[in-house]
């Protein structure tokens, strides 16, 4: 939610950011068909649709590899956060690609008459076992299939509908359709293809989301270390000037439970780091208007009690805090939502 009080809607910024989206891929669509058919000119109407099919495979495969290439830039890099907030838009616009990417395939087998013949091939159950000569076709199917359920739940109904924990893991069979995407090139197109192209997309998209991953995963492990803790449990902040003002310092309870510690000039509230839109990092943003916002997408919460502004109804956990010896101290143990719990230093 905004400053003032209304979910985000269409800003500059989202409409300059789709406009980019699909403006590359349109470029990067219109050169593969000019390089490809300059490479290996169609001979008739069957390669040509073929061509079509793997512009926008490989496209589908290249904006599938940016989408989870996103999360852990903008864990490395705070500048990719702006990525991050429209991530949803990106997927939609890549099960676009990847529905036109299906719709050429299936005119492919209707101009030679093969959709008998590869429905036959997608229940003929002893290929499944094979390498050479796998329903590859299938992959595909199971992979556009979760693209779709994905697609259709990335409004914000279907969140709070389904709460954010179900959705979030709803969305995380995106990882599961890329490797299913992978394995249906690697046992379909790569077969027959011999040219550097493919190898190269599928080595260089893996070997890209894997490493992003892995040290964005290093650097969350640093910040997990657990909080040096107090003789009766509590968590040691340290000195109220040591959390940067309109900011937090987001402390870690034993069992890697983080906690967001904010300031705002004399006052001093713990929340939970966990956004109830979408479990953004709420320790990550900063007070705005006398609201602690989340740097996703900019929903609020008041500081003294974790209440989103009216109309709103959303809450989040506090904790207790107190001043010992000089230094904020946090009970690890959260309040029920909507508790007040600041203090004033």
């Amino acid at each position: 939610m905004s400053a003032g009080y209304r979910a985000v809607q269409w800003t500059r910024f989202k409409i300059v950011y789709d406009g980019l989206l699909i403006l590359a891929v349109a470029i990067y669509i219109a050169s593969f068909l000019i390089v490809d058919s300059r490479l290996e000119p169609p001979t008739d109407q069957l390669t040509e649709i073929i061509i079509y099919v793997h512009a926008f495979g490989s496209a589908t495969f290249l904006m599938l590899t940016a989408i989870l290439s996103i999360g852990p830039l903008s864990r490395l890099d705070r500048r990719f956060l702006p990525l991050l907030y429209n991530r949803r838009h990106f997927g939609v616009l890549t099960f676009c690609v990847a529905m036109t990417h299906v719709a050429f395939a299936i005119y492919w087998f209707l101009a030679m008459d093969g959709l008998p013949g590869l429905a036959i091939e997608l229940v003929n159950w002893p290929d499944y076992g094979k390498f050479i000569g796998f329903p590859f076709e299938a992959l595909g199917i199971a992979a556009f299939a979760i693209l779709l359920i994905m697609a259709a739940t990335s409004h914000d109904f279907w969140l709070s509908f389904l709460t954010p924990t179900v959705w979030k893991a709803l969305h995380l069979a995106l990882y599961l359709a890329y490797g299913l995407v992978m394995m249906h090139v690697a046992l379909g197109a790569l077969q027959t293809d011999r040219t550097f192209f493919l190898p190269l997309l599928l080595g260089g998209g893996f070997a890209t989301v894997s490493v992003l991953h892995v040290l964005a995963g290093q650097r969350e492990r640093k910040r997990d270390a657990p909080t040096p803790v107090g003789r009766d449990g509590w968590l040691i902040v340290g000195a109220p000037q040591s959390i940067p003002d309109k900011r937090a310092r987001i402390v870690v309870a034993r069992g890697g439970e983080r906690i967001a510690v904010f300031r705002d000039g004399a006052r001093i509230g713990a929340l939970s780091n966990l956004c109830a839109h979408q479990n953004g990092p709420i320790g990550e943003g900063c007070i705005i208007d006398g609201y602690v916002t989340c740097p996703w997408h900019g929903y609020q919460y008041r500081l003294a009690d974790g209440c989103a502004p009216q109309p709103f109804t959303d809450k989040l956990a506090t904790h207790r805090l107190r001043l010992r010896a000089g230094a904020v101290e946090v009970d690890p143990q959260p309040l029920p939502p909507g508790t007040a719990a600041t203090i004033e230093v």
